[in-house]
Parts: structure tokens; C-alpha cells; sequence
């Protein structure tokens, strides 16, 4: 596959600035998001944050950004001189309005580059007026400088470029932002992000919405950058081909006297981070052997303990208590018990010293992982009642004008499928066909008789949902109070029980989303259809969910850009081509 290239932006400080993030915690009420974060990222280095749901990686890369304010701890920029640093954070609102163009968002992105480019020209009017003065002279000299160094005579060819490589290069400058897709609207701000040329780049899942072609791009560009880079994402293969190393905020083995009180249900806050220098996939093995040895030290230090507390306990006495000295004088008795209470008191002191030791440095009990408990947790009978013969859902020359050309395909119960393609080609729009929520302009669909059909789209199901009120109370209405009381939202291992009873507008977007298939698994569906299912999930879910769809008994079909996927994808294969123009 070719790629194109992008000439890398410049920034004014480029390759001599560094990020430097010392002791940053932040709390959201009562509950700890990020505690005692440090880490260093160089320029030309590109750094992976990683992370749990609900680890607090977007609310660090606000923080950084100066969008949110840290409860303790800095953000420094290190730059020559002390100049102002400018900072571009993709995250998840656009940048621009609904009401502007895709023109006037990329003009927005680009004025600074504009401003240099006119300020040439002025500085050249000025020195051809006054040929002779050394300061007009000086002036022309810094601007032409500057605007070689950003790029500034190349803005619509870098602007072309980076359009193209993210897949909008066919989309009309005029057409107002508003009328765009999800996932255009979500490159066009990655587009803008790039276009600012930062000096310090942040990205908050920067892969979702983009294509083959899309992320080699990205990848090229962001392995080029001259400044900082840090990005959290959830794309293993994005992760493995592009960082140099990764900062990982989920917790790590830490002195209990320390952590205590941050001790609770699923996975718990991390206190500082892991950083590692190499890729994901040497991460993951470098991961599960840490976390070995932190339960296995927690288990010899917890049996240490037991032991020490015991031998305080009994060493009250020495040699036999209820016997006494060999002669029933009255000197050789106080003899005896003198040394005995000598003897008793420096045992039970050494033992109290080793024992109070022991316990101010003795690590964190490891939290309990979350772990998905599988697409049928909810009913263990699913594994019967999904399973049908024949065709379950057929598509007949299904077409949805201007987005889907049209289609043929049948599902059979029981088959698993991967609808893979380009942006635009309408990966989406078919399972929205498949599921109902959308009806063909061309051709037919059909669902066989008393299959039930469920969906996890990419937008957010629970927007209708009152933020205000507790994920349990969410819980109960989507699925009802008799389905909630049998089958309780921690049937599925998406949520930590802690997260039940905050409120559903202070969870992050991965946990959310985590949410949301909770709700849709809570009856499991005989067909179930997952539109990028990875989008936003942790790294960790994203592997558990893939490793379950294979082994479930009823009918699924997912639509994925996901490379990580499709390299294991066992099951049908359906590549579908945009729709002519």
C-alpha cells in the first residue's frame, strides 16, 4: 500500500521542545482519577498513553493541554527562551462550528501560516521602500526565515495533502461542517489538529473513524513529528508501529501506607505510571510478567505477616512456662525469672521491629481486573436458545442512495462475518440495514422469523439517558427492573461496582461505551451486529471481546477498520467498495 507523505509541520520550536508532566492528580468528588503523575516526553519521540476505561487518560491529555486545571502537581514546556508554547489537542468536540464550511474550518487551522505568509510580503514592501534600512532589512530576513521554517509557501499543498491522506480529499470545501458523517467530522478535526502544526502534539483516540490508507498516513506523520507527541489510543497495531514508548496509568505495585485508602472494587487508580521504552506487543509480555510478580509478593509478604503477628503474639514466654528452676530457692528463682522476662521482652521487641517493618512497606493488595465475562453471561441457556439453522438475516441487492451501493449477502445462523472497507464504503449503513434502523432505498432485507436483532453503533446509545442520574438507575430503565434484578450490571466484568453509583455523565467515553454493551448483552440478541467494536474500549476489553465473538453461539457480524483484528478473523470476509459518484 503507498502512502502519502506529508512534509511534517514545523513548529517554531520543533525539535527543541519537551513535555514535562511532575505530580499531577486530579479527583472528580470523592473519586481519584489520576494520583502523582510524572513523566517526560522528548521531542521526536512519539509516546503511547495507555490505560484502562476510566483511567483518567483524557482527562491527563486536558490537563496538559491547559483545558483543565490539576488539583496538584505541573505541566512544563521546556523551549529555548521561554516562548510561548502552543499546544493541539484532538479530542472529542470539534473545533469548528456546525455552521462552517469545511473551507473555513481548514482556514481556521491554518491563519497563523497565513499571518507569516503576508508577513513577508509586508516586510518586502517595506525593504523595497527603504532599500537601506538595516532594520527593514532584519525584519525581512526574521519573516522569510520563519516562514521556511513553518512551511508557510507550502500551506495549500500541505493542506490538499493532508486532506487526501485522511480520506476527505473528495468531500466539497463548501460543504458546511454539520452536513458531514460522524466519522468525517472526526477526521476533519484530526486534519485541523495537524494543520495548526503544534509545538506539542495531543491525540485522544486519533485512529477512530480512519482507514487503511488514513492511518498509514497518520502513522508516517506522527513518526516525522519534530515536537511532543503523546497519544492515548486503543489501536494495537497504530501502537506497535508508531510509539517509541508508553506510559501506562493503570496501577502498579506501591507501598500500602501510600495507597490504602485507594484500594477499592475493579481496577482501582493507579499512583504514578509505568513507563516503558519499546512497542505494545513487547508491553503486553512485559505487563503480565510484572503483574505475576506483584500478586506473588503480595502473597509471601501477606504469609510473612501472618507469621510475625503470630510470634508476637505467642512469644510471651521462653523455654517451658509452667516449669520451674531446678531448685525452689529463693535466689535461683528470681534468677530464672529474670532472665525469662529479659529473654521474653527482646524476642517480642525484635519481633514487633521486623513486624512494623514489614507492614509500612508492604505493597498494594493488586485490584481485581476487570474481565469480560463473555457475550452470553447473561443467560447461561444462550448457548441453546441463540442457536437456529438456516439464513438469518438476507440482504437482496440492498442499496441506501449515496451511501450503500447495492449489496447481496446471508447470514447464516451461527456464522460470524467481518464487513471490511474504505471510509464511505458503508459499513455502517449495512448493519444499520440489517438491524432495522435504517431501510433500504433500493433493493430488500429480510430477518427470519422470531429472531431477535441488537446493535452497539459507534454514536453513543445512552444520549437520551439523564447524565445526572446513577449508572444503576440508567441500568434499570434501559432493561427494565425485573431484567436488572436478575441479571445485575456486574454480570459482565465491563464495570467496576464502584462506577454503579456515580453519576452517567461522569463516566468516560470508553466506559460508556462499556455501558452500553452491558445494556445490549443484558437479553442477549440472536443476531448481534457490532460497528467498531474496539473504538474506545481498553486495550484489554478490545482482546476479550474478540476472543469471545468467535465462540458465541448465536450470529454476529462486525464491521471493523481494527488491523489487529482482521489479522485473526476466522470467520466470513465481506469487502465492501464505496458507492460511485
Amino acid at each position: 500500500m503507498t502512502t502519502t507523505q506529508l512534509r511534517t509541520p514545523v513548529s517554531a520550536h520543533g525539535a527543541s521542545a519537551h513535555l514535562t508532566v511532575d505530580g499531577v492528580s486530579c479527583s472528580y468528588g470523592t473519586h481519584r482519577v489520576l494520583t502523582d503523575v510524572s513523566f517526560t516526553v522528548p521531542a521526536g519521540r512519539p509516546t503511547g498513553l495507555i490505560g484502562e476505561n476510566g483511567s483518567g487518560k483524557s482527562t491527563l491529555l486536558r490537563i496538559i493541554a491547559g483545558v483543565q486545571d490539576p488539583d496538584a502537581g505541573t505541566v512544563r514546556f521546556s523551549v529555548p527562551g521561554g516562548s510561548p508554547v502552543r499546544v493541539g489537542l484532538l479530542h472529542q468536540e470539534p473545533p469548528f462550528s456546525p455552521a462552517e464550511t469545511v473551507a473555513d474550518a481548514v482556514e481556521t487551522a491554518v491563519r497563523h501560516l497565513r499571518d507569516v505568509a503576508r508577513a513577508v510580503d509586508d516586510a518586502a514592501r517595506a525593504l523595497a521602500a527603504a532599500p537601506q534600512d538595516e532594520r527593514a532589512a532584519t525584519a525581512y530576513a526574521h519573516t522569510l526565515e520563519e516562514a521556511e521554517r513553518t512551511g508557510a509557501w507550502d500551506v495549500d499543498t500541505t493542506i490538499s495533502t493532508v486532506l487526501e491522506g485522511l480520506g476527505l480529499g473528495g468531500i466539497p470545501r463548501d460543504r458546511p461542517t454539520g452536513e458531514l458523517s460522524g466519522g468525517q467530522r472526526a477526521r476533519l478535526s484530526l486534519a485541523w489538529t495537524l494543520l495548526r502544526a503544534p509545538d506539542v502534539l495531543l491525540l485522544d483516540e486519533p485512529t477512530n473513524h480512519l482507514d487503511d490508507a488514513a492511518i498509514g498516513f497518520l502513522s508516517a506523520t506522527l513518526r516525522e513529528w519534530r515536537g511532543p507527541v503523546l497519544f492515548a489510543s486503543h489501536d494495537r497495531a497504530f501502537l506497535d508501529e508508531t510509539v517509541t514508548s508508553l506510559v501506562d496509568l493503570d496501577p502498579t505495585p506501591q507501598p500500602h501506607a501510600t495507597t490504602g485508602d485507594l484500594v477499592g472494587d475493579g481496577t482501582g487508580t493507579g499512583i504514578g505510571v509505568t513507563r516503558f521504552s519499546g512497542s505494545y506487543s513487547q508491553y503486553v509480555l512485559s505487563r503480565m510478567d510484572a503483574r505475576e510478580r506483584w500478586e506473588r509478593t503480595y502473597r509471601d509478604e501477606q504469609e510473612r505477616l501472618r507469621e510475625l503477628r503470630a510470634a508476637v503474639k505467642d512469644q510471651h514466654t521462653v523455654g517451658h512456662a509452667g516449669r520451674g528452676p531446678r531448685t525452689e530457692a529463693r535466689a535461683a528463682k528470681k534468677f530464672y525469672a529474670d532472665r525469662n522476662a529479659t529473654v521474653v521482652s527482646r524476642r517480642v521487641n525484635d519481633a514487633r521491629a521486623r513486624l512494623a517493618e514489614l507492614e509500612e512497606k508492604q505493597i498494594r493488595k493488586p485490584p481485581a481486573e476487570l474481565f469480560f465475562r463473555g457475550l452470553t453471561a447473561a443467560d447461561p441457556a444462550a448457548e441453546h436458545r441463540l442457536r437456529a439453522s438456516g439464513p438469518a438475516v438476507t440482504a437482496v441487492d440492498a442499496s441506501v442512495e449515496g451511501r450503500l451501493a447495492p449489496v447481496s449477502l446471508s447470514v447464516g445462523a451461527g456464522e460470524k462475518w467481518l464487513l471490511t472497507g474504505s471510509n464511505g464504503a458503508g459499513k455502517s449503513t449495512l448493519l444499520g440495514l440489517l438491524s432495522g434502523r435504517l431501510g433500504p432505498t433500493g433493493g430488500s432485507v429480510h430477518t427470519a422469523p422470531g429472531l431477535r436483532v441488537g446493535m452497539l453503533g459507534q454514536d453513543d446509545t445512552l444520549a437520551t439517558a439523564d447524565p445526572d442520574s446513577t449508572v444503576a438507575a440508567v441500568y434499570r430503565n434501559i432493561v427494565g427492573t425485573k431484567r436488572a434484578e436478575a441479571v445485575p450490571l456486574g454480570t459482565f466484568g465491563l464495570l467496576a461496582g464502584r462506577d454503579e453509583n456515580r453519576r452517567l455523565g461522569e463516566l468516560s467515553v470508553g466506559q460508556r461505551r462499556r455501558f452500553a454493551l452491558a445494556a445490549l448483552l443484558a437479553d442477549p440478541p440472536h443476531v448481534l451486529l457490532l460497528d467498531e467494536p474496539t473504538n474506545h474500549f481498553s486495550l484489554v476489553l478490545a482482546t476479550q471481546l474478540e476472543a469471545a465473538v468467535p465462540d458465541h453461539p448465536g450470529t454476529a457480524v462486525v464491521a471493523s477498520h481494527d488491523r489487529w483484528l482482521r489479522r485473526t478473523w476466522k470467520g466470513w470476509h465481506l469487502h465492501l467498495e464505496a458507492p460511485a459518484e
